[in-house]
């Protein structure tokens, strides 16, 4: 009975373990053994570097599109930026055409107002202006060329240096004495002092300035900056310059540069210049006297515009007698 109990034992579960820790350790060697197959990881190697390849290939095309791209892109920018500076050209160019266009349009209406200001004054004239009126004769045309005689050999400017002028016309007033300048081109003698007489060189008192390229830029330098007092009168200048420079022989010419006259008796000042300036046995007068006048006062309010209407008739008038021509400007800026 012992020798059956031990027989049973012989079969125990630890033998049982064992068998099955074998079996399983051999199932296990198996399948590790066929995952590191050599050939199958060769397999997958080969596959990566067709992969990579394949990888490198997609990558250079991209490049190459991305260039493309690129190129056109800057091609379109450039384009934009070219329609862009050409539509800033177009953009100044009206804007240029528009000024000039306000310019025409603002001259055209000081023009109307002061040729319909002229006329209501001239129906308002005074009887002592509308004497002055009669003896006007329209035979010369008011331009600053072909109707002024250039026949003189001395000049003289007289300018009136009141602050209406300085202030506001004095930049067309530089531009008209050079314009004067060149239509003399060679004289004997030049001299310039405002509408009281006063000398603009004092070292040129009662004689003539030298006519040479570098006077003639000195006194343009000058009168950029000659401000002294004047009582917008032209009288004490025409006077002074008649009785200090004319001698028998010299072919005179006086300019009047002025906007307004301040004077009470417009024929009172024509008796003086006429007594002055006399006239020999044919008419002809000692000097001619031409005047330029600058609208400046027809800016302002009606109230003021006596002055330049009186300004207007006076040098018409001298000018007429005295062998001249009047000038009168339509504006007293440059445009």
């Amino acid at each position: 009975m012992k020798t059956k109990r031990r027989e049973i034992e012989g079969l125990s579960p630890s033998f049982l373990d064992v068998i099955s820790c074998g079996f399983g350790a051999l199932i296990l060697l198996l399948v590790l053994t066929k995952v590191f197959d050599p050939i199958t990881v060769e397999d997958k190697v080969d596959n990566l570097e067709e992969y990579l390849i394949d990888l490198k290939k997609d990558l250079l095309n991209k490049r190459s599109e991305t260039r493309v791209l690129r190129t056109e892109m800057i091609r379109k920018e450039d384009l934009e930026i070219d329609e862009i500076n050409h539509l800033k050209i177009m953009q100044a160019e009206l804007n240029q055409l528009q000024e000039q266009y306000e310019i025409i349009v603002r001259k055209t209406k000081v023009n109307d107002t002061i040729t319909g200001r002229l006329t209501t004054a001239k129906q308002k004239l005074t009887e002592e202006m509308q004497r002055l009126l009669k003896d006007y004769e329209r035979g010369i045309k008011d331009n600053t060329i072909g109707g002024i005689p250039v026949d003189s050999e001395y000049i003289i400017f007289i300018i009136d240096t009141s602050g209406s002028m300085y202030t506001n016309a004095w930049p067309l007033v530089l531009q008209k004495v050079s314009e004067t300048l060149e239509v003399y081109p060679k004289l004997k003698g030049i001299q310039v002092m405002n509408d009281m007489g006063n000398y603009m060189f004092s070292q040129y008192a009662n004689e003539w300035i030298p006519d040479t390229a570098a006077r003639r830029s000195a006194i343009i330098n000058r009168l950029q900056n000659w401000n002294v007092f004047s009582n917008s009168s032209p009288v004490e200048g025409i006077t002074r310059a008649i009785s200090t420079f004319y001698e028998p022989g010299r072919k005179i010419s006086i300019y009047v540069f002025g906007d307004d006259f301040q004077g009470r008796s417009v024929e009172q000042v024509v008796q003086v210049v006429d007594k002055i300036n006399r006239a020999d046995s044919e008419g002809n007068r000692l000097v001619r006297i031409h005047a330029v006048g600058f609208p400046v006062l027809f800016s302002l309010p009606p109230r003021y515009q006596a002055s330049a209407i009186r300004f207007s008739i006076l040098m018409r008038e001298l000018c007429a007698r005295n062998g001249g021509t009047f000038v009168a400007l339509n504006d007293y800026r440059i445009l």
